[in-house]
């Protein structure tokens, strides 16, 4: 994966690859295998994680893979943010900025996807785990990776330079 120098950087580049995909796919499953459809604020935390994704894989191939990876870090931490933001929603400490958002179905007639989608609320978590949401495990795993990474990339910035 990573040769020389740069593999000082293989559990940054590990983690801005693993942490998003694996938080997208457990939202997909989520989402289709289980019904847990995402209300706004939720579809707010994919994004940075697409972002995240793109910005691990450039690291694999572009220069200055501590640029990106440093990114891919700060885009899961933007993910992270949103999330103990939407978990506060949830758990009523403050009001949401949306109330509730439909996720309409693909294919068919649009109206009927549209008048038939389920209204999903952001202020109501579908399921939690210990008292913890989707959204607070997305704001504690995000936030942790995200730090996590700018540690690594601190560290091995400080031997390189050091």
């Amino acid at each position: 994966m990573l040769a020389g120098p740069d593999r000082a950087l293989r559990p940054a580049q590990a983690l801005a690859l693993a942490v998003p995909a694996a938080l997208l796919g457990g939202a997909y499953i989520g989402q289709y295998v289980f019904g847990l459809y995402p209300c706004e604020m939720c579809w707010w935390q994919r994004y940075p994680h697409f972002a995240a994704l793109a910005l691990g894989l450039i690291a694999l191939a572009a220069p200055h893979r501590r640029l990106w990876l440093g990114a891919a870090a700060l885009a899961l931490l933007v993910s992270g943010a949103i999330g103990a933001f939407h978990a506060g929603v949830e758990y009523g400490w403050w009001q949401g900025i949306t109330p509730c958002a439909s996720t309409a179905a693909a294919g068919g007639d649009p109206l009927d996807a549209i008048m038939n989608a389920p209204l999903v609320r952001c202020d109501q978590a579908p399921w939690t785990l210990a008292g913890i949401s989707l959204a607070g495990f997305n704001f504690l795993i995000s936030t942790a990776a995200g730090l996590a990474i700018l540690g690594v990339l601190a560290r091995t910035g400080a031997r390189d330079h050091g």
